[in-house]
């Protein structure tokens, strides 16, 4: 580069927008954007579930189906070094009881595949299929999350 300013330009650019990338990929806070696209999916079914809202299928299947991504993930997202900061909601019992943690995922996802499977038309045939994913997630939420 022959302008020297123009190479100071480019590091002061790589410079702002390093902690950018890196907070981006810090496995906080990706497990923190993954459970709020778990909550926004769980909030229409939920209602749907109480009567709160009329059954549509469509919206449980594409429910189901952010549920079925983010099951497949969310497992990898806390490694060791990443227990405290961010206001993290993950409990220290997922780095003290790795197994149980790795079970609760896979009965989550479990529930989620099953439920897809199903493919339920009706809230009748909703309940049912869908009621194990409620529980399978607040049994996680009990054992593997903060309260804030």
């Amino acid at each position: 580069m022959k302008n020297p300013d123009s190479l100071l330009i480019l590091i002061f650019a790589a410079m702002i927008a390093a902690p950018v990338a890196s907070a981006e990929e810090d496995p906080r806070e990706q497990r923190h954007e993954l459970m709020e696209s778990v909550r926004d999916a769980a909030k229409p079914v939920g209602k749907m579930l109480k009567g709160e809202r009329e059954f549509d299928a469509e919206v449980l299947m594409n429910s189901l189906g952010t549920w079925e991504e983010v099951s497949a993930v969310f497992g990898g997202l806390f490694p060791e070094g990443t227990e405290t900061g961010m206001d993290t909601e993950a409990a220290p019992a997922i780095w003290e009881d790795r197994e149980g943690f790795e079970q609760a995922l896979a009965n989550w996802r479990e529930s989620v595949l099953t439920a897809i499977d199903a493919a339920p038309q009706t809230l009748d045939e909703a309940k049912p299929v869908v009621g194990p994913v409620f529980n399978n997630c607040k049994a996680c939420h009990d054992d593997y999350r903060l309260e804030k």
